[in-house]
């Protein structure tokens, strides 16, 4: 009894926070000074089409490259706790096969899905969308190949290589700005070229290339790592 009240009253207490919160709420009219600052001045000075890109990869760049670490102490450590024993590999269950429709369509749609998420991280700079994305997208494929055989297992000799490569390429972008440019993954080390074409605001492709595929080689890792997990006998 006593139980059930305390829950009733910490929800209560909840209920009061937000109700204050909604009634206290007001909608912007107008951008922050910061906000009108990125919307005057970030065409301009980065090249990129869009506008969240911008922000996100240069001006926050900073805040990206914690955002890409925090996923790759994630993946290590979903790694690490699911990791198989080489004494549980003679101990994989019956799998039911697959469909054959679902191997088929398997066949037809992973390059389709893999080059649908290398466009999306390549024209993250032009388009809604960027390397978080397009490595999701990627990911989704291996999903996919992981369902109609489930057997397979993800190279993960690859994928390390593919995240080293990727992580360093991506820092070694950003000390380069520092050094070219005015800043940490100051996008200006290469030439912004034309407004809204595909080889354009500076190294910001480059940058979307790297975290695509870093992002898409570490959740890769993880689905393959919970793929393994369940194909054990506990």
């Amino acid at each position: 009894m006593l139980k059930k009240i305390l829950v009733l009253i910490l929800l209560v207490g909840v209920g009061v926070i937000f109700f204050d919160l909604f009634m206290s709420y007001k909608t912007a009219s107008e951008l922050s000074l910061l906000g009108k600052y990125y919307a005057d001045n970030a065409a301009r000075e980065v090249g990129a089409a869009n506008l969240v890109t911008s922000i996100v990869v240069t001006y926050r760049g900073l805040d990206t490259l914690g955002e890409v670490s925090i996923l790759f102490v994630a993946a290590a450590i979903i790694s690490f706790v699911l990791k198989t024993r080489p004494e549980d590999e003679d101990k994989n269950r019956e799998i039911r096969p697959a469909s054959e429709i679902l191997k088929s369509a398997t066949q037809v749609f992973t390059p389709i899905i893999i080059m649908v998420g290398i466009y999306i991280f390549m024209n993250g700079h032009l388009t809604p969308g960027g390397g978080f994305q397009g490595g999701a997208v990627i990911a989704s494929a291996v999903l996919l190949m992981l369902l109609a055989s489930p057997k397979m297992h993800v190279s993960h000799k690859v994928i390390a290589v593919v995240e080293s490569i990727s992580g360093i390429g991506f820092v070694v972008a950003g000390l380069f700005g520092m050094l070219v440019g005015g800043g940490f993954l100051d996008n200006r080390i290469l030439p912004l070229g034309e407004f809204g074409t595909l080889f354009s605001a500076g190294v910001i492709p480059v940058i979307y290339t790297f975290i695509g595929l870093k992002v898409g080689a570490e959740l890769s890792n993880i689905i393959d790592r919970m793929a393994q997990q369940q194909n054990v006998k506990n």
